[in-house]
């Protein structure tokens, strides 16, 4: 089992946490202004998009759902979600949804895995939870916005957040304190969906 240091990693889980759910809030509002919704929509859509993952992530662990005993993290997603709205689309690169996404995709894979570990979880499966933290929000996302999932355009995406949470767990296994360890896994988690964005990297397909 590998052991984690609490009150060393407290620090880090509360910086990837606001890392993973503002950069997710961006993604999730930026979905809503490109489908020229309302400002109302924004919030929503940024919402559902940065607590997503971790909801069920929290539920299958056994945790109080991290949202509903902390105004910070709606708060900041609403605050978010207004500034996202407020700037004209023009002004957003084309691919900006896919690179706030892959740095919410990093972060979250490295939270959810540190804080599945932190509830007793063992270390394979708390990886499957910081997949679950790192990727249900965005298909939630996509489903609410009526679009086709990110997960079926055939890119590196579970796959780059399965690399962090590995990533994560290998380095403490190694003797890597807590706080290299998050910043090389969730820097791992996001080099490997950015290739995956840049050069349309992806697994082989089934051959059908």
């Amino acid at each position: 089992m590998t052991v984690i240091d609490q009150n060393a990693l407290a620090p880090i889980l509360n910086l990837l946490a606001l890392a993973g759910l503002t950069v997710f809030a961006v993604s999730g509002a930026l979905a809503a202004a490109r489908q020229r919704l309302d400002i109302v929509a924004a919030g929503f859509f940024a919402v559902v998009t940065a607590t997503g993952g971790g909801t069920l992530r929290d539920i299958m662990i056994g945790a109080p759902v991290f949202w509903l005993r902390d105004w910070v993290p709606v708060t900041l997603c609403v605050v978010t979600a207004v500034a996202v709205w407020l700037v004209p689309l023009r002004r957003w690169p084309v691919r900006a949804l896919d690179w706030f996404d892959a740095a919410g995709l990093a972060a979250f894979a490295v939270y959810g895995t540190a804080k599945a570990v932190g509830a007793g979880v063992s270390p394979l499966p708390a990886v499957a939870m910081g997949v679950v933290t790192a990727c249900l929000g965005g298909v939630i996302r996509d489903m609410v916005a009526g679009v086709p999932s990110i997960m079926l355009r055939n890119e590196l995406y579970v796959t780059a957040a399965l690399a962090g949470g590995l990533a994560f767990i290998g380095l403490l296994a190694a003797g890597v304190t807590e706080g290299a360890a998050s910043a090389i896994a969730a820097a791992a988690g996001f080099a490997l969906r950015a290739a995956g964005i840049r050069w349309k990297l992806a697994l082989p397909r089934h051959p059908g």
